[in-house]
């Protein structure tokens, strides 16, 4: 196993836990469903930060930053998708898992408090996400994992941008906040799920079996 980037040790440090290793048998086992939820993540990435581009249009600092995250999210969704057709599996509409929808009921309502917690929720799903990417690197097939192991500090960066834009909008509670949202995201990972999602926890035994 190759020893991971200095930036990706502190996405790794930066998270309340790993992602339980049988999430990783696993996804050899749901590769379809795996490439398929992370373009459909890597969409709805783009699709955040570019509504927060119409939302907050007076930021120019968060405009700028955003405004290059989400044109590399889209390039990462053609990659994913490029790899789909490579291996003959077929874009399909696919149920959300219900990761961030737990995150963002952690979400305030008020600004600017709406704001730094969307951040903060960006900051949290791209940990996770760059985390999950350094497992899969190891455990799928070369093509894959190669891809995977490409990522890596792309979703560092992203992890980076909204915990530095989340601060840089912040006026209060914000080590409490991120507190309670890295304690959402350990139990969402870690509980199972009845479907596999890029970001789902693992399989319950009995979907498993079916």
């Amino acid at each position: 196993m190759t020893r991971p980037a200095g930036d990706v040790i502190a996405v790794l440090e930066f998270l309340d836990c790993r992602t339980p290793q049988i999430w990783f048998k696993q996804a050899s086992e749901h590769l379809s469903e795996l490439l398929i939820d992370q373009a459909n993540c890597e969409k709805k990435a783009a699709g955040t930060a570019l509504s927060l581009l119409y939302r907050y249009v007076d930021r120019s600092h968060l405009l700028q930053t955003l405004s290059r995250l989400a044109r590399e999210e889209l390039r990462h969704f053609e990659q994913v998708h490029k790899l789909l057709e490579n291996h003959n599996i077929p874009y399909r509409h696919l149920s959300a898992s219900r990761y961030a929808a737990g995150l963002h009921d952690c979400v305030r309502s008020s600004e600017p408090e709406r704001l730094v917690d969307i951040l903060l929720t960006g900051a949290v799903i791209e940990a996770r996400s760059c985390e999950r990417f350094l497992g899969l690197s190891e455990v799928l097939p070369q093509d894959l994992g190669d891809y995977y192991r490409r990522l890596l500090t792309a979703e560092a960066r992203h992890f980076r941008q909204y915990l530095s834009l989340a601060r840089r909008y912040t006026q209060d509670r914000f080590d409490e906040k991120l507190k309670e949202l890295l304690a959402q995201d350990a139990r969402l990972i870690c509980s199972q799920d009845v479907e596999f999602r890029f970001h789902s926890g693992p399989l319950a035994q009995s979907t498993r079996d079916r």
